[in-house]
């Protein structure tokens, strides 16, 4: 298990894949389940995920995908900040903290 601090992202590796890691410029598609510090869910994907460009979402993904290879899963727990910051957004109350267990399922 390895966690990291930069710029308040935390972020905790279960497994680190095998295949490519994703620049912060890449497509990618993400398996994942969002929820709050008390433990609610406020999203989640299917099984098979979802695409997206990384320059794209909210920064603590733009930062915190990139540090998993195809493959690898783990947590970004992530601060209003790099979030949505003072915004609400589709149910997220400003100032969240954001947890996020994610699987990256492919880089395209």
């Amino acid at each position: 298990m390895s966690t990291k601090n930069r710029f308040c992202l935390y972020y905790v590796i279960d497994n680190q894949g095998t295949g490519v890691q994703p620049t912060s410029s890449d497509n990618v598609t993400v398996a994942y389940k969002g929820y709050f510090t008390n433990g609610t869910v406020f999203d989640a994907s299917d099984e098979d995920g979802i695409s997206f460009n990384l320059s794209q979402v909210i920064p603590g993904w733009t930062e915190g995908i990139t540090y998993f290879n195809e493959g690898g899963s783990g947590i970004l727990l992530i601060p209003s900040h790099l979030g949505y910051g003072s915004f609400n957004y589709n149910g997220i109350p400003a100032g969240s903290v954001l947890i996020f267990d994610v699987t990256l399922i492919a880089v395209n």
